[in-house]
């Protein structure tokens, strides 16, 4: 969902999240955005901010899981000269500034009790007081939370507030995993592929080929639009044809390609492969020849099976990607070109 510049896409899934967060932005209650890492979390929670009447009041985000217990106290409430070793001036907290419009709360799942309870306080009075300090202030902001997290498990292993968890959970707005809508993956694909093109100096952006528009959407995502972005870049990148569609999916960029990779768990690939090619080569009855004919029609059929990805096809015949790589050169199977800039 989250692209730097907008939420991108037209699945129905996709669009039941933003129905319900523009049902949302109107009302002045505490919101909790759930889902996967890399769906779009926080543009959702900028998208129910700028829909909101406090669109043209600050929208402030704080990451809890990337502070200590002490500096998140810090960062949220602010702190007061001499409240810890080192704090030698007056600081307001992300929630003075965040006083008239929004603060979003990102990976809640990991806040620390103490601030959990002050958190508490300062949701249902809008009361608070900084780190070190006597004075209780109070602000008006809405709190927009999220996190992948079970709260409610957490809340049964005594890591969170149950009365935290009810304040804040007015209602949840349930972001889909990519998995969930992957009719949008073509459209997600080529917005960060053009964006790339730019960088790698194309002058535009060829497309994919069918095979790999296969090989994207039959993939999981694991790491969600996160991970899409990156496989998407990484192929442009090792693509060398900038005037052809993109053929290559590199999903993973862990397979080295001077170790062999490890045989499929029950040779099925490799069997489907070889079954579908004809041994009988018909005028062909030098015996050289002849394999040479049924080596070139392997490699021919597994490279189309697997939409020209070479690691994919290595791994189906139980090749090295350099072994497959050579035999590639040896039948003149794929012209290898400079990027044209």
């Amino acid at each position: 969902m989250s692209t730097g510049e907008g939420i991108i896409g037209s699945s129905r899934a996709l669009a039941h999240a933003l129905d319900h967060i523009s049902a949302l932005a109107g009302i002045n209650r505490p919101v909790l955005i759930r889902g996967d890492r890399g769906t779009g979390k926080e543009l959702a929670a900028e998208r129910l901010h700028f829909l909101s009447p406090r669109w043209a009041a600050p929208f402030v985000k704080v990451n809890c899981a990337a502070l200590a217990e002490t500096l998140l106290d810090s960062e949220l409430f602010g702190h007061e000269p001499g409240a810890f070793t080192g704090a030698t001036k007056l600081r307001q907290g992300r929630f003075e500034r965040a006083d008239g419009g929004t603060l979003f709360l990102d990976e809640l799942g990991t806040m620390p009790l103490p601030v959990q309870e002050k958190l508490l306080r300062l949701v249902e009075y809008g009361e608070f007081e900084r780190l070190g300090g006597q004075q209780t202030l109070q602000v008006d902001v809405r709190v927009v939370a999220a996190t992948h997290a079970d709260l409610r498990a957490l809340v049964e292993a005594g890591t969170f507030r149950a009365d935290l968890l009810d304040r804040l959970s007015f209602d949840v707005v349930h972001l889909p995993a990519l998995r969930q809508r992957t009719e949008d993956i073509p459209e997600l694909a080529q917005h960060f592929a053009i964006h790339m093109c730019k960088e790698l100096d194309w002058a535009l952006f060829p497309g994919f080929t069918t095979q790999a528009l296969k090989a994207l959407q039959s993939h999981g995502w694991p790491g969600n639009i996160r991970e899409l972005k990156n496989t998407v870049e990484r192929s442009l990148h090792r693509w060398d044809k900038s005037r052809r569609p993109v053929a290559e999916i590199v999903l993973d960029p862990f397979i080295s390609p001077f170790e062999p990779l490890p045989p499929t768990a029950d040779g099925h690939v490799s069997k489907q492969i070889s079954a579908s090619v004809e041994l009988a080569t018909p005028g062909i009855t030098d015996f050289s020849a002849r394999m040479q004919a049924i080596e070139r029609r392997l490699l021919q059929q597994a490279l189309k099976d697997h939409g020209h990805n070479q690691r994919r096809a290595a791994e189906a015949l139980g090749l090295s990607y350099d072994q497959l790589r050579g035999l590639v050169r040896k039948h003149k199977l794929s012209g290898r070109r400079r990027r044209t800039r």
